[in-house]
């Protein structure tokens, strides 16, 4: 497959690479998204994807040959893309000044088409709301899908000037602009063009759209963001009774979450733990995926993920309590779970190596059996009530194995569940057929089909292959993908349950059984047999009046609309060709072990680096390199830096590694980092008081470090942490003289400044770490964590410090209520070491413990400038001021609330939509006390004018954070802090996200 897509793709870039690009497969999409390639969790609407460092396309086998098919023939395009703007002898594409939806559009276009249901159903639905968009609307990725409308964008550009236009946009419109490109390739400005497409759009799907059926009339509206649902609510599964349904939606916004409504009410009366506070999984399958009730209606089985795995889960909806999990080896990835009528055996689907088949679990013994075993995709299992047949979509009437052409359609299968034979049933031909679902007399098989371009609803009459037709929508019953599950019959009452794509959302839609048997289409002669013709029969242009309709099977109306016909242009033609850049047939294939050898991944802060060679100042060195080296799998990576400022004493670096082969995470580090903590000069005076010379002292400290550490997650939202290491302290004084110094003023110097022994510390540390927050623009909105830690130190001192950071996040739209506790607490240390090891300070505007409005700095400035200055008897530090002293200790406790309002940012996110600086405001009240091992805290005194140093400080204010293009986080604040004299409000700035 992958070669037969180089050679399309070579054909349309006009380009070739100059060496193999690496191409890592994965069994499955679990074990996908438990990838090292990419250090940022991959998300289960990630099917696959290519980092630019290497080049590398990673991916998952999927669950039929026809999607693996799609998503390498997508990312082998984002392969030559990066191949042409990021090599050395690229051609000056600046990938960076192109939009998303060229960028992913084309991957789509390129490995699709102009054929493709889902994305015309996108189309139409923007057509029906009159929002296609202006080429300025297109670039924002949050309005307009950038896949969808890049897709059908990109399919008219190459159906009106030849698909060779489509990498010419591209390369032309990195090197000068797209403004410029559009003028220079197409003669027309891209306002213009883009509202040519609009219109041609607009043209081409309005007829097709004329009387049929508006998505908010297609039956009884339960699920929906006005019936207490989400804006996105998928994979419906009705109860036995039909009186409720189980569903997936966003309704609370930062995560999809299974939740039981009333099924004529929409009001919600079960909510599934989210994934990550339950002990049970800690990630719920949504997209492919839906739940299956028990026969008596009390228990609801789905398909969650822990340790990594696929398992499925026993809720007990009535106390909303996991019952059980399964899990089946050798079988990591599962889908669509169903219940057998009897109640003991649950049937799904799971894939492997990109092989899926049909298992049936026993409930009473948990053995398992493999009902189908073969090379083909069998998907969306569905019991008959009889409990002798299930019915599932498969592409084994579709998919050729000798050229491995596959097919994004899909028929319908019935396997008799004692014998395991399988008969095909394509009731359109060559169409999309999927999610069936069985009537409650067992009689007749619903299911969703594209026969027309539209995807509808139609029932089957499984005896004579009868069809008829059940929905006739403007836009579609589909789920977020083309196979997403979208439609469920209540077993008993044979009520039916759809998901309706309007909107650019997802509504649930009940039709009660007497409306939904459907109006009848003409047969065709072979129509629902086990080899139905492809045939395409006349088109279809009845009502949904009573009387017999006619199918159409040209699906004219999921064609992407082109000037060109549907059959021309070298995209259509590549794709129709699936033999051409296939390897001659071989049965031997060479194969090497895997190499783990390390190569160099990426270079940092390569430019500023200067050196001086002598001079009044001496030789030296400013500016810094990193160097990042890593196997191909991104299991081990290496990490090599150097940075220095000022002489040569100056230079520091470090080497660091990491093994994450395996679920125990291991590294070690070794570094080197000089300090410079001092520099004084000092006059030299003859005898009659002039000054004759200078001496400069610089006092530096060389802190050299080597640990190992280790992390064992548990989960993706729970870890241990371990480490063990050694520190030394050096210490150096380098001292020089101008002028007339007197004789040994150098060596008296020295002998001054220079008398310090080394220190030596040895540390370790174990720590619990839990986080399962969900992060906005400017800081955490919902969830958790908390990092629970003990760490003893051995050496110079001996004391062992323990941390307790526990955070907490409650949203309620639009605000989140935001709590933090930190106790770091040094038990043994002592408070008089000159380099402050083992103590605290709250007074740090950059550390974790700070307390703002007290600025040790802003406190220093204010006393000097105001006085306010409480005098202390016996001061523990070097200043004599309470407002300081009660700063420091050797152990801290820290509090801090929030009420964060969302100013600017997102419109489903903020009071004002500007999604250009998201701005949150933030009324705060901080607190912090720190105490010693000689005198513990007056934790409850609230004390503005006490000289007592281990009183609590308190501040309140308001808060403001910016989000600067996405990359700078900037907070400043105006603070009222009680215990400072010197000021009464305080304003600060810091470089900081919210805690």
């Amino acid at each position: 497959m992958a070669e037969r897509w180089y050679d399309r793709h070579t054909e349309v870039f006009l380009h070739r690479f100059d060496e193999k690009k690496p191409i890592i497969f994965y069994a499955n999409d679990a074990d996908f998204q438990q990838t090292n390639v990419t250090p940022q969790p991959i998300s289960q609407g990630t099917g696959g994807l290519t980092e630019p460092l290497r080049e590398r396309v990673v991916m998952p086998f999927a669950s039929s040959y026809g999607e693996t098919d799609h998503v390498l023939g997508h990312e082998l395009v984002h392969s030559f893309q990066f191949d042409l703007g990021l090599n050395a002898d690229s051609l000056g594409i600046q990938l960076g000044n192109l939009p998303t939806w060229l960028i992913e559009g084309m991957a789509e276009y390129l490995s699709v088409g102009r054929q493709d249901s889902h994305t015309a159903m996108w189309m139409r639905d923007a057509v029906r709301r009159d929002d296609m968009p202006s080429f300025e609307g297109l670039a924002n990725p949050r309005e307009y899908f950038p896949y969808r409308y890049g897709q059908a964008y990109l399919a008219y550009i190459g159906g009106k000037y030849g698909d060779q236009a489509v990498p010419d946009l591209f390369k032309r419109g990195g090197q000068v602009g797209l403004d410029s490109a559009y003028v220079e390739l197409f003669g027309v400005s891209a306002d213009s063009l883009t509202n040519e497409w609009a219109e041609a759009t607009r043209d081409a799907y309005e007829p097709l759209m004329k009387g049929r059926t508006p998505p908010d009339s297609a039956g009884q509206t339960v699920l929906a963001p006005e019936t207490n649902g989400g804006r996105i609510n998928i994979a419906p599964s009705l109860s036995p009774d039909g009186r409720y349904v189980a569903f997936i939606s966003e309704r609370e916004l930062f995560s999809f979450n299974l939740y039981v409504a009333d099924a004529e009410t929409g009001e919600v009366i079960a909510e599934l733990d989210r994934a990550g506070t339950t002990g049970h999984f800690n990630a719920l399958r949504f997209i492919s995926s839906s739940g299956t009730w028990s026969p008596d209606g009390r228990r609801l089985a789905f398909v969650s993920s822990e340790d990594g795995d696929n398992q499925i889960t026993v809720w007990n909806v009535v106390d909303e309590e996991i019952e059980r999990s399964f899990s089946v080896d050798g079988v990591t990835s599962m889908k669509n779970p169903a219940w057998s009528p009897d109640g003991t055996r649950l049937a799904f689907a799971g894939t492997d190596g990109g092989i899926s088949d049909l298992y049936v679990l026993n409930l009473e013994t948990e053995s398992v059996r493999q009902l189908t075993n073969d090379r083909y995709a069998d998907l969306q299992p569905t019991w008959a009530p009889d409990g002798e047949t299930i019915a599932f979509a498969t592409d084994r009437a579709e998919t050729n194995l000798e050229t491995l052409s596959p097919s994004s359609n899909m028929d319908l299968g019935l396997v008799d569940v004692s014998s395991g034979e399988v008969t095909v049933r394509a009731p359109f031909g060559d169409a999309l057929h999927h999610n069936p679902q069985f009537a409650p007399d067992g009689q007749s098989l619903y299911f969703i089909s594209d026969q027309d371009g539209f995807k509808d609803v139609y029932r089957m009459d499984l005896s004579s292959g009868d069809r008829f037709r059940v929905t006739r929508l403007k836009t579609g019953v589909s789920g977020i993908t083309a196979l997403s599950p979208a439609l469920s019959i209540a077993s008993q009452s044979g009520d039916m349950m759809l998901s309706v794509f309007a909107d650019g959302n997802y509504t649930g839609v009940r039709r009660p059984a007497p409306e939904a048997q459907g109006t009848p289409l003409r047969a065709a002669s072979t129509a629902g047999g086990a080899s139905a013709a492809r045939v395409p029969a006349a088109a279809d242009t009845t009502t949904d009046e009573a009387g017999t309709q006619s199918a159409d099977t040209s699906r004219v109306a999921g064609l992407l609309p082109s000037p060109a016909a549907a059959r021309d242009g070298l995209i259509a033609s590549n794709l129709r060709d699936a033999t051409t850049g296939l390897p001659p047939d071989s049965t031997h294939y060479d194969a090497d072990p895997y190499d783990p050898t390390l190569s160099l991944e990426s270079i940092s802060r390569a430019s500023g680096i200067g050196v001086s060679v002598g001079g009044p100042f001496g030789g030296g060195l400013a500016g810094g390199i990193g160097l990042r080296f890593g196997d191909m799998l991104g299991h081990r990576t290496l990490g090599v830096a150097v940075q220095a400022q000022g002489t040569f004493r100056d230079i520091g670096g470090g080497v660091s590694y990491m093994n994450q082969r395996g679920q125990l995470n291991w590294g070690g580090s070794l570094s080197h980092t000089p300090l410079i903590f001092s520099a004084n000069t000092v006059p030299f005076r003859n005898d009659a008081g002039r000054l004759v010379g200078l001496g400069s002292v610089v006092q530096r400290a060389y802190i050299t470090s080597a640990s190992g550490n280790a992390s064992y997650p548990l989960s993706p939202t729970r870890r241990f942490e371990f480490s063990l290491g050694g520190t030394r302290y050096g210490f150096g004084t380098n001292v020089r003289t101008a002028g007339l110094a007197p004789d040994g003023a150098e060596q008296a110097l020295q002998d001054q400044f220079g008398d310090r022994t080394p220190k030596y510390l040895a540390t370790a540390s174990a720590a619990y770490v839990r986080d399962f927050t969900t992060n906005g623009l400017t800081g955490p909105l919902q969830g958790g964590r908390w990092r629970l830690e003990v760490s003893p130190t051995l050496g110079s001192q001996n004391f062992v410090t323990a941390r307790a950071d526990v955070r907490r996040y409650f949203y309620a739209e639009p605000f989140t209520f935001a709590f933090q506790a930190l106790h770091v607490g040094n038990y043994g240390a002592s408070f008089n070491d000159e380099f402050g090891i083992g103590n605290e300070y709250i007074g740090y505007p950059y550390g974790q413990g700070f307390v703002r409005g007290y600025s040790v700095q802003s406190i220093a400035n204010g006393i000097r400038e105001n006085g306010g200055c409480t005098r202390v008897d016996n001061a523990p530090t070097t200043s004599p001021c309470a407002e300081i002293d009660r700063l420091f200790g050797t152990r801290a406790l820290t509090t801090r609330a929030e009420i964060r309002i969302p100013l600017l940012g997102p419109e489903r996110l903020s009071l004002i939509p500007f999604r250009y600086l998201p701005t949150t405001l933030a009324p705060f009240v901080d607190a912090g006390v720190t105490w010693t091992n000689d005198e513990g805290p007056d934790l409850f005194t609230f004390d503005t004018d006490s000289a007592d140093t281990t009183i609590p400080v308190v501040s309140a204010g308001v808060s403001a954070r910016f989000n600067i293009l996405g990359s700078l986080l900037l907070e400043t604040y105006y603070a009222r802090p009680f215990q400072r004299r010197d000021t009464t409000w305080e304003l600060g700035f810091r470089i900081s996200p919210g805690f």
